[in-house]
């Protein structure tokens, strides 16, 4: 049986590897405490899985959902956009709901990509964004980015030869792996360098509220619906290149609901809802419901996440500090990105491999994420402190 070229680079993955690793330790009877997988531990909202409960009753929400039947979640979610950055969207035109937004960033090169077409994608970046330009059979440009440049990309590297060939670029910040913010200044120079090459600027945003204001009076501040961080819309607001991905997956702890959208160009949304028109229909409408209660309801969910992973980084940070293994402080995101001892520099892999099967402490090594994140291992907050210093324990006795 023969099948299409474009699966050979999709064989393996990060979490897939990571995933056979545990297996490994739990059949040897290791107790294992997962930090490899950024999927929340904590619980949607009550009037969320109330919104979505109420929903199964209705027979109406039973059958197929088309485009025009989402009109209520796509207008929250241009509610929601003017009211934390200031955007005016206009909800039929630039708003298309998602399966969470790796299926944008996996179905939009589809509609953007010629077989060979390059694509500009953040090295180490997160592994789906390599996995939708392999699926529509164009190439790769890593642009690497380095703690010395603060894990920001420069766009004057990228030779000219593969800008000519180049039809989009993928940003995340706050970034997957590093935990990197942007500030605007950097997506102002992005729009207008996209601008200049004809590209189009792709921007995955599920970390945007887990950010981590550093003032003394910090948890007053997660009380401010505008965010810390910017939307690249900010710095195209008249949306000339830019498409943006966002997930209820981190902000509202809704990753096995499946729920996100794109908004941006009304164009770039009339192209990648025709792939996904030839892909599905939408969610259940119940989980869209759910979606609009969360963005337009009580948002003292987000502000208790928010908290949550805080208190979970500081104590994660300090333990890890008391072993001697000295790591930045991270701004954002549910991650420590921490560079590895000088023994295991340049073999994240096998580090990752055998902490899991001597410990059970299962963590991402670096080098999954692209070559510019060897020598860098990844943990994911996704335990209350006393288990995660259970973990940093085991660490220290593996190392």
């Amino acid at each position: 049986m023969q099948f299409a070229k474009r699966l050979q680079p999709l064989q393996s993955n990060v979490f897939a590897d990571m995933d056979r690793a545990k297996a490994v330790a739990l059949a040897a009877g290791r107790e294992l405490i997962d930090l490899s997988l950024g999927s929340s531990d904590l619980p949607a909202e009550a009037h969320v899985i109330e919104a979505i409960a109420k929903s199964l009753y209705d027979r109406s929400t039973h059958g197929y959902l088309l485009f025009h039947g989402t009109q209520a979640f796509r207008q929250a979610a241009a509610n929601w956009y003017a009211q934390k950055f200031g955007i005016n969207v206009d909800a039929e035109t630039e708003v298309l709901p998602l399966i969470g937004s790796q299926e944008g960033t996996a179905h939009l090169p589809l509609a953007l990509l010629n077989p060979g077409d390059f694509a500009l994608l953040l090295d180490p970046g997160y592994p789906s964004h390599a996995g939708g330009v392999y699926l529509a059979s164009g190439q790769i440009y890593p642009m690497p980015i380095t703690a010395a440049n603060g894990f920001l990309p420069v766009f004057a590297d990228i030779p000219a030869a593969v800008l000519a060939q180049s039809r989009m670029m993928v940003l995340s910040y706050p970034h997957n792996p590093t935990a990197a913010i942007a500030p605007l200044s950097f997506f102002q120079e992005a729009v207008a360098f996209c601008q200049q090459h004809d590209l189009v600027l792709v921007h995955d945003f599920p970390y945007v509220d887990l950010v981590f204001a550093e003032t003394e009076n910090w948890e007053k501040n997660l009380l401010n619906p505008k965010s810390l961080v910017p939307s690249v819309l900010q710095a195209d607001p008249d949306k000339s290149v830019s498409i943006e991905f966002f997930t209820l997956s981190k902000s509202y702890n809704m990753g096995g609901f499946r729920i996100g959208y794109a908004i941006g160009n009304a164009q770039l949304i009339r192209a990648l809802r025709q792939v996904k028109a030839a892909v599905d229909f939408n969610q259940y409408r119940g989980i869209l419901n759910g979606a609009i209660a969360a963005l337009g309801g009580s948002q003292a969910g987000v502000v208790n996440a928010v908290s949550t992973f805080r208190k979970r980084r500081d104590a994660f940070i300090t333990a890890l500090h008391s072993i001697g293994w000295q790591v930045p402080t991270p701004k954002a995101t549910m991650y420590i990105w921490a560079e590895l001892p000088s023994s295991w520099n340049q073999n994240s892999v096998e580090f990752c491999t055998e902490l899991v099967k001597q410990t059970g402490v299962a963590a991402s090594p670096g080098a999954g994420f692209g070559k510019s994140g060897e020598g860098y291992v990844r943990f994911a907050l996704v335990h209350e402190p006393p288990l995660l210093e259970i973990a940093v324990a085991r660490i220290a006795e593996f190392l």
